[in-house]
């Protein structure tokens, strides 16, 4: 066999067929092997510590082009592969909006060797781009097209069903919505109280979230259109898309899982404010019922950040996002320390979920021909959230003084060591993600 250029010596490999007390050898940004490899041109002694497939997160906010006073997609990139995520699916609410060949060109260039990690850029939809929308979103390095059903950051806007059919009739990847309604939101904007970010689901509440979800799914079928519903905050919700697997996916991010609202908005206020909202504890363990019943086949972060100016606005001026793509890995490896989940799940919903529900094209598990992406952990490992460990521009997380069990130790890219021990590497290697309805 040609000998390997790196050799992850000894950890726990989690493989398809379950983990294993092996070396994982690689060659040419590829895994060549899984067993003993005793050379190698480097060698990382991996002993009493978990090698996970890359993290991928399917729903991040990186905000450039146009807003990069709060983010832009080299500093979104390094706090990516601080958290163990080796791969984003990045969104199209920028200024200018991604919905065009020429502005999805711009992404790909801006992002090529400047982002730490693998990337693929969402088109945006709006009622004027949705019948070239078939032909965007086969773009390589695309990752399919995205739906906003109601207001969020940003001016991208698709509500009416006779625009959302138009554009489902386009194409044929699966599409992302999120799926507020937006005429019900309008209706009940007099629920919002000023200063109060506690009246923020009360505004945006479980009707303006169901509704959008029963049309899409609706019109989903009516087009013979798979969808992949993004960060699900509601349990009838996702009950309701049970019922509906044969053509929707969907998705729950950590901040819905770890936040309530009763202790988030009393604690940390605009702070906590994000569409959909965070909602209540019994809203939070209805989702972890769910997702224990299998349902949400992905977890994102939705890591969408704000300047803290920009968040000391009062309610309802405040905007709503907040960055989460370095915390994601390591909120859940401390659900999976607390019992609330297994790591087999964990792993399932961040690696080769991802891969199965877009379609991509070497990712999301450790096997031979396969990308050399790996995530390090230490899962006894404790750390506590501080400031000065984020990343991203904006400099602030919502779980700050958190402890938590489960340590990120290595972020490795296609064989690149790209962070180790909270050390980034000197140079960035990220590059386009590939998915097999776009070859």
């Amino acid at each position: 066999m040609t000998s390997p250029d790196l050799v992850l010596a000894g950890g726990t490999v989690h493989t398809p067929s379950g983990p294993a007390t092996v070396d994982v050898a690689v060659r040419a940004g590829k895994i060549l092997g899984i067993g003993s490899f005793p050379d190698a041109g480097r060698r990382i002694d991996c002993t009493g510590l978990d090698v996970l497939p890359g993290v991928i997160d399917s729903q991040v906010h990186f905000r450039e082009p146009g807003l990069e006073h709060k983010e832009d997609l080299e500093t979104g990139s390094r706090a990516a592969v601080m958290g163990g995520v080796t791969a984003v699916f990045e969104m199209p609410n920028t200024n200018p909006n991604t919905d065009s060949t020429m502005r999805i060109a711009d992404k790909l260039s801006r992002g090529l060797h400047r982002m730490y990690c693998d990337h693929a850029f969402y088109v945006g939809a709006t009622a004027e781009n949705a019948e070239e929308l078939a032909e965007l979103e086969r773009i390589p390095g695309t990752a399919g097209v995205k739906i906003f059903m109601g207001a969020s950051t940003g001016s991208l806007l698709v509500a009416e069903d006779k625009e959302l059919a138009r554009v489902l009739a386009s194409g044929s990847r699966r599409v992302a919505i999120h799926a507020e309604d937006e005429a019900r939101m309008n209706e009940r904007k007099n629920q919002r109280v000023a200063g109060d970010p506690s009246s923020h689901p009360v505004w945006r509440d479980d009707e303006s979230a169901m509704k959008a979800t029963q049309r899409i799914l609706r019109l989903a079928r009516e087009a013979k259109r798979p969808i992949h519903i993004l960060h699900i905050t509601t349990p009838a919700e996702l009950e309701l898309i049970a019922q509906h697997r044969d053509i929707a996916t969907c998705e729950v991010t950590p901040q819905h899982l770890t936040l309530a609202a009763e202790e988030a908005y009393p604690a940390i206020g605009t702070y906590a404010q994000m569409n959909p909202p965070v909602r209540s504890a019994a809203h939070r363990e209805g989702l972890w019922y769910w997702l224990n019943q299998g349902v949400p086949d992905v977890v994102g972060s939705d890591h969408a950040p704000h300047t803290r100016e920009e968040k000391a606005k009062p309610y309802p001026e405040s905007p709503s996002g907040m960055p989460g793509v370095q915390t994601l890995l390591p909120l859940m490896l401390d659900h999976v320390a607390k019992g609330r989940m297994t790591l087999e799940r964990l792993i399932d919903m961040t690696s080769a979920g991802v891969q199965r529900v877009f379609g991509l094209v070497g990712k999301g598990r450790i096997a031979v021909g396969y990308d050399a992406d790996f995530t390090v952990i230490d899962r006894k490992g404790r750390f506590t959230i501080t400031e000065d460990w984020v990343e991203s521009r904006c400099g602030w997380s919502p779980f700050t003084g958190m402890e938590l069990e489960g340590r990120v130790l290595g972020t490795i890219v296609r064989g690149h060591v790209v962070m180790w021990e909270n050390q980034l590497a000197n140079a960035a290697q990220g590059e386009p993600l590939r998915f097999a309805s776009a070859l």
